[in-house]
């Protein structure tokens, strides 16, 4: 069927050639007599799997013949193996249909170019055969950007491989290649990166739970692939709440968060990251919810348990009402808690190395032993295996050892217990995780020797 008709090969091409692409593939099609009986044959067609069915193409198309053509009349494309001149290539339905004088077997010529074949198509006519298997199809979009980390075999062809993404793309119109590990020439996790194809502009915009982003890609850190998890999270806060997102970058938690009339204090220690957070609160309308600082992130966690419980701040809204009730709109308030809710640390790589930071922050603060305690969600990396039995002992194991107290896997409402969340792959035997726990009572109200 479809999979015979395949764009031409070249594994010698480096420089993209569209023209080479273009092929015409001797097939045949049903001749319809009548116009009127078009829907009925092309459904049994399809229905016995004699029409030719392939992506992005119509199987009913005008009649090869100019002048049946421009009497408007049509046909039904065949799948390849049926032979205008064999009718023993015809099968029942074909068959029957041409018995009964609804249609003809005819010859067709399907043309076939660039414009048609997909992007996985154009690669595999073009990559070396032992790479099938690892096409390099699995690249981020960020805004107008396609973000790629190529492996080695296929850098020769990097630029003949952008300019196809660029071709197949929609709306990309930049593509870039990662040449480093993220975080290797930044704290800031950004990367280098070469333009393969486009204008090397990384000023984008990305829509989020219903929230705008935008950001110069270049100089902050964003992962698209994390937009389940950002909502995730972010569906776990009340209206209300206060939280403290410790390494925000440019807010995909504390924007939405502060959209459902969360209080956000939201950090990011990366100045870039800093404006675009500040700029992007106050493009989505939540800078009554949501506060920017750009701090050291250990320092930010003592600094704003007791900022926020020396603070004062509410917010008053109108409520909605149905058109179709005559009551007035109501003013609503909201008085931002004196204790954190919840703390969100993103920086996978090393933010269980901040919990040091919770422990006598309470005490520090002179917060009174009656406040709850809030729910730290630190994210990390650790091994990928079957059941992730392994990668959560070590987790909580970590976790006990940076903050001084003996916790278990299990539920995150009860004390000494983490529940931890599998978030995704990052690489080959090592995944991302969020673990999720309350933070101790003993932890927060530690004594601090003076010093």
């Amino acid at each position: 069927m479809a999979e015979k008709l395949l764009p031409p090969v070249n594994r010698a091409m480096r420089t993209l050639d569209r023209a080479f692409f273009k092929k015409t593939f001797a097939i045949s099609a049903a001749r319809i007599f009548n116009n009127k009986h078009i829907a009925q044959c092309r459904k049994d067609l399809e229905r016995s799997h004699d029409a030719l069915g392939m992506d992005r193409l119509m199987n009913v198309t005008q009649d090869p013949s100019l002048e049946l053509a421009k009497e408007g009349r049509r046909c039904i494309l065949l799948r390849p193996d049926i032979k205008a001149n064999d009718s023993s290539t015809w099968g029942k339905t074909v068959t029957e249909l041409v018995e009964s004088q609804r249609v003809g077997v005819i010859p067709y010529d399907l043309e076939l170019d660039y414009d048609y074949w997909s992007y996985r198509d154009i690669m595999s006519s073009i990559l070396p055969l032992d790479e099938q298997k690892d096409l390099p199809t699995g690249f981020t979009v960020v805004g107008h950007v396609a973000h790629l980390n190529l492996r080695e075999p296929f850098l020769p062809y990097k630029h003949l491989i952008g300019q196809v993404i660029l071709d197949k793309g929609g709306n990309i119109r930049t593509v870039i290649n990662k040449i480093d590990t993220v975080g290797e020439e930044s704290e800031y996790r950004t990367f280098s990166y070469e333009v393969l194809a486009g204008p090397d502009d990384l000023n984008v915009e990305v829509k989020e739970q219903d929230c705008f982003f935008h950001f110069n890609y270049a100089n902050v850190y964003w992962n698209s692939r994390l937009h389940t998890e950002h909502g995730r999270l972010v569906s776990t806060f009340k209206e209300g709440d206060v939280v403290c997102d410790v390494m925000a970058g440019v807010g995909p938690f504390a924007v939405p968060a502060g959209k459902r009339r969360v209080f956000v204090w939201a950090n990011d220690l990366n100045p870039e990251s800093y404006a675009s957070l500040e700029a992007n609160i106050t493009r989505n309308k939540v800078d009554k919810f949501v506060r920017p600082y750009n701090r050291d992130g250990r320092m930010f966690i003592r600094e704003a348990v007791a900022e926020l419980y020396h603070s004062d701040h509410s917010v008053q809204l109108q409520t909605k009402v149905s058109r179709s009730k005559k009551e007035r709109p109501q003013m609503k308030t909201y008085r931002q808690p004196k204790v954190f809710n919840h703390f969100v640390m993103n920086l996978p790589a090393t933010a269980i190395t901040f919990l040091p930071s919770f422990i006598g922050a309470y005490s520090l603060a002179q917060i009174p032993p009656s406040e709850p305690m809030p729910k730290i969600h630190v994210y990390c990396f650790d091994a990928k295996e079957d059941d992730n039995a392994a990668a959560f002992q070590h987790i909580c194991d970590e976790i006990s050892r940076q903050l001084e107290f003996k916790f278990k896997p299990g539920d995150e409402e009860k004390e000494g217990e983490v529940q931890i969340w599998d978030v995704r792959d990052v690489a080959p035997g090592k995944r991302m995780f969020c673990a999720t726990f309350r933070l101790p009572f003993e932890v927060a109200h530690r004594p601090i020797p003076e010093l």
